[in-house]
């Protein structure tokens, strides 16, 4: 054995061990202080990599089950709606039987349920219109495929979750079939009634002979002085009482003329009579009218979607329902087609549209294309067909009874729908994401997580290394204190 004075050999040993303790010792602390096995790559490398591969997926599963939750009130919210519809449809038709005991009721009464049963219908159209979560109306028909149109002809589209009896799942093309020349295309739309005078009605004009115009029953006094553009105002001021607008056509050559439109289609409930006693829009005494054609005359247009990415195309017929706009028209699942008033022939196949499916999508899984969908159609008086109703007569309420009737079917059906979303798909995907976020954590527990029992007793252990390294080391470093004793002597 060597004795030296300059290098300690024995106390460099003993520091190093010492020294490995103490980083022993700050992990377990780190460790115990944390409750984690893994504060760092160096801790675990591989270990890292797949506890935050777990982390990452049980975030998502947190994230999901929010979704869920979202979804599901989204779906009570329409329920909660249509089960106010529904109860609306069930008075609507007790006061249709209430109309068909025609022997025991009086016109006023009769007329008084009409009141009541229109109110209803309204309230209906709004609920239809207002029903929303945050700023997505739910019952309208654009819950389920959001539609883009690409056709000057066509002003709007809306489609609900259903075209024909297919669910719309997948974007694509939307064509119609194509609509006859104009004068048949009149007679299937319907048109307004006009009328249109003959004789010069220059807005700085004045109207010439004083006198009056009476539109559907409605006077309008023209005095002395007053002007073309004067006698158009003083008509439109009363467009909703008269149930037209009038306006002032330039016709060529610097000529111009008066013409009054009905602001409805067809001539059922929306006839437009004209009495001019002076002159003023046409010749004393007559009625210059181009009478409106009611709707319906021609059958149905077909509208067509093919999805962009293949697969089998789905159609439905789209006819006219009710008289007051005939340019729109609905098929039997509420979507409606509308069409500018001036629209001319369409080609069978055209395209007019792009349908943009899954508008109500609800990411529900923790992955990409984990998706689900719930489409409502619309639920306005239209779309239920309730549109036109009157039982004010015995067979009116009749006919009325099995109209309702079939309403509250389909209200039903839609409620069902919904029903079925929410309890078979959204509450059993709760169920299923709960038991796998709660594996998921038990996993990425055993690998991240400290094991407090046994990290303590290796805190212990250090501990107690720790304490007797500082002790030997004292001890080393009194060894070469020996060597005086050669010295000594």
């Amino acid at each position: 054995m060597s004795y030296r004075v300059n290098t300690n050999l024995l106390s460099m040993g003993t520091l190093r061990n010492l020294n490995n303790n103490n980083d022993l010792f700050g992990n377990s602390v780190t460790r115990l202080s944390t409750g984690l096995r893994i504060n760092s790559g160096a801790d675990d490398p591989a270990g890292l990599q797949i506890s935050e591969g777990f982390r990452a997926q049980i975030g998502a599963l947190d994230q999901a089950l929010r979704n869920n939750s979202d979804a599901t009130n989204f779906a009570k919210t329409a329920e909660g709606a249509l089960n106010e519809v529904s109860r609306l449809l069930r008075d609507a038709r007790a006061l249709a039987v209430a109309n068909g005991n025609d022997a025991t009721l009086s016109p006023d009464q009769k007329q008084a349920n009409q009141n009541q049963l229109n109110s209803i219908l309204d309230s209906i159209d709004r609920i239809s219109n207002q029903t929303t979560y945050g700023t997505k109306r739910l019952l309208d028909g654009s819950a389920g495929v959001k539609p883009a149109v690409t056709h000057a002809s066509v002003a709007s589209l809306t489609l609900g979750g259903t075209l024909g009896t297919s669910a719309i799942l997948s974007s694509g093309d939307i064509t119609i079939g194509g609509l006859a020349t104009l004068p048949v295309q009149a007679s299937f739309l319907g048109s307004r009634a006009i009328a249109a005078a003959n004789q010069g009605a220059a807005e700085a004009l004045t109207v010439g002979t004083p006198g009056a115009v009476t539109i559907n029953g409605v006077t309008v006094n023209v005095t002395t002085g007053m002007t073309n553009a004067q006698l158009r105002d003083s008509i439109n001021q009363r467009s909703t009482e008269m149930g037209v607008t009038a306006a002032i056509v330039d016709v060529g050559g610097g000529n111009f003329k008066f013409k009054v439109t009905a602001n409805k289609f067809g001539l059922v409930g929306n006839a437009l009579s004209v009495s001019d006693t002076g002159s003023i829009i046409g010749a004393a005494g007559t009625n210059p009218l181009a009478g409106g054609v009611n709707a319906g005359g021609a059958g149905g247009v077909a509208v067509t979607i093919t999805p962009a990415g293949g697969g089998p195309a789905i159609s439905s017929t789209f006819t006219v329902r009710g008289q007051d706009d005939g340019l729109t028209l609905t098929d039997a699942a509420g979507n409606k087609m509308k069409f500018i008033a001036s629209v001319a022939a369409i080609a069978g196949g055209t395209s007019i549209g792009y349908a943009y499916a899954g508008a109500a999508q609800f990411q529900i899984g923790a992955n990409a294309g984990q998706t689900t969908q719930l489409a409502i159609g619309s639920t306005s008086n239209a779309a239920l067909g309730l549109t036109g109703i009157d039982i004010t007569t015995a067979t009116g309420a009749n006919s009325a009874m099995a109209t309702i009737e079939t309403a509250i079917t389909n209200i039903s059906a839609t409620r069902g729908t919904i029903g079925n979303f929410m309890r078979n798909i959204l509450d059993s995907n709760n169920r299923a994401l709960s038991v796998a976020k709660e594996n998921l954590t038990a996993s990425e527990s055993a690998i991240r997580d400290v094991d407090i029992a046994e990290e303590m007793s290796m805190f212990t252990k250090y501990q107690i290394l720790q304490q007797a390294g500082l002790s030997v080391l004292a001890q080393a470093n009194q060894a070469p204190q020996s060597v005086l004793s050669l010295l000594q002597g």
